[in-house]
């Protein structure tokens, strides 16, 4: 298997080479075609001025003699060509042999894809729209080259080839450049992941890319990384929550069994009331857990009616208040005025678990002439109920985490009665109820449970 730097580099270096030898191909060929068809614009207007020549000689001499084409000589050997001058009735006046041309050097010179193939072509002279001659041009190839236009041709190929051997080695340096660029950060987030998927949740990407969705990808593992671990911790202080939860009401039953068997301990009524409060606190942990496991499996049904929710607090906040009264703590409500009542859809008896265990915590972390605080208003898209205590508050790092099963927090909530199970239910059942929660606390200030109803 290839790495995708490597197959990024092949791919770019692939792809520069095929473009390099097409362009150099088209190049060449154009220039050829142009190079070639610049020569023959040139031969032509030689053979042009060749004819202008031996015009103005009939014109001056009247008559074709054997000295007619002597001054065309000299040009016509240095050009690698031969001349033939004939009358009106082409018989031949005076000519060059073309045998002659293959001992000029000038013929190793030429090229030509049929060089060494003597061809001729014959022009009029004409003069007051009168045929007055003719004259043979011959050569040895179709198009005529001098030593500097085959160098020049020459240059002209060797440029091309040397900027697209140049161009190919500075594309092969940029795209090892660019392909680290693209692989670097893909490569690490792939060990990050090989390291995940073995445990190690402390693994971070510190490799930066200036590529957006690169950079994204790398925050993304990131946030898994430390999602993971923080899901493995709260795994881990499940087991030992609920190792706890269980042990402790099975340790005092046990116990306390074992003692009045033994005879240590009498039977009494006051000692049978204090078991079977432990065996209630056991079951209501099993019960608990049950619940949260029919909302899990999404087993769970709702019984959805007419719910008028300012009476239905109203109603709630009564069954608190003795409870209140007990601990000294105030206990209000403030419904804001509508035109129209609160209503919404839902089962009464899943919401008034969600209310009994929001107020019953707001007043379990409150101490004593604390105050707690409902209100009920609404918003253009939300009915809004509001539980404000001025508790014992919870850490920032904790708050994350307090729909989690069975997380307690810090040690001075633990220290309170409960089982960590009743706000994931009441997450659980505004959920089914397309409601949603958000809690805001300060250690030490207190809380505010914020529930949104969509109108």
């Amino acid at each position: 298997m290839q790495t995708i730097s490597r197959r990024l580099s092949l791919l770019f270096v692939s792809c520069a080479i095929a473009t390099i030898l097409l362009v150099i191909l088209f190049v060449n060929i154009t220039v050829t075609y142009k190079f070639n068809h610049y020569m023959v614009d040139i031969q032509n207007k030689r053979y042009e001025r060749i004819v202008g020549h031996f015009v103005e000689v009939y014109k001056r001499e009247g008559k074709w003699t054997e000295t007619s084409g002597v001054e065309l000589m000299h040009e016509a050997y240095m050009g690698n060509y031969c001349l033939t001058l004939m009358d009106s009735n082409r018989i031949p006046v005076w000519g060059m042999d073309p045998t002659d041309l293959e001992n000029q050097m000038h013929i190793g010179e030429m090229s030509a894809t049929d060089n060494g193939v003597y061809t001729s072509k014959t022009y009029e002279i004409e003069l007051d729209n009168r045929v007055v001659g003719y004259v043979d041009i011959g050569q040895y190839s179709s198009v005529l080259m001098s030593e500097e236009d085959i160098n020049f041709k020459g240059s002209i190929i060797k440029s091309i080839v040397a900027s697209g051997i140049l161009t190919l080695i500075i594309i092969t340096f940029l795209s090892l450049y660019f392909s680290k660029q693209f692989s670097n950060p893909i490569r690490e987030a792939a060990k990050m992941s090989v390291r995940l998927s073995k445990g190690d949740f402390e693994a971070k990407s510190n490799i930066k890319s200036n590529i957006e969705e690169l950079e994204d990808l790398r925050i993304s593992v990131n946030i898994l990384a430390r999602k993971l671990k923080n899901q493995d911790t709260l795994r881990k202080r499940l087991v030992s929550d609920i190792s706890h939860e269980i042990r402790t009401p099975l340790n005092v039953l046990q116990n306390n069994l074992e003692a009045m068997i033994d005879g240590v301990l009498p039977v009494t009524q006051e000692t049978l009331v204090y078991l079977n409060q432990e065996v209630i606190r056991f079951g209501k942990l099993i019960n608990n857990l049950n619940v949260l496991k029919e909302f899990e499996d999404e087993s769970i049904t709702l019984n959805y009616q007419e719910i008028l929710l300012d009476e239905f607090i109203t109603g709630i906040c009564r069954d608190f208040y003795r409870i209140a009264e007990n601990k000294q703590i105030i206990i209000d409500y403030f419904i804001q005025p509508i035109e129209d009542k609160y209503r919404i859809n839902g089962d009464k008896d899943k919401l008034k678990q969600v209310f009994i265990n929001v107020i019953s915590n707001a007043l379990k972390f409150t101490e004593t002439n604390g105050k707690v605080l409902i209100k009920l208003y609404e918003t253009s898209k939300n009915i809004i109920v509001e539980i404000s205590d001025n508790g014992i508050g919870i850490k920032q790092e904790d708050l994350p985490y307090i729909f989690e099963r069975l997380y307690r927090g810090d040690k001075s909530r633990q220290q309170i009665d409960g089982n960590g199970i009743g706000l994931t239910i009441v997450k659980n059942i505004l959920q089914l109820h397309n409601a949603s929660v958000d809690v805001v606390s300060k250690e030490g200030e207190g809380t505010t449970v914020k529930i949104y109803f969509i109108r």
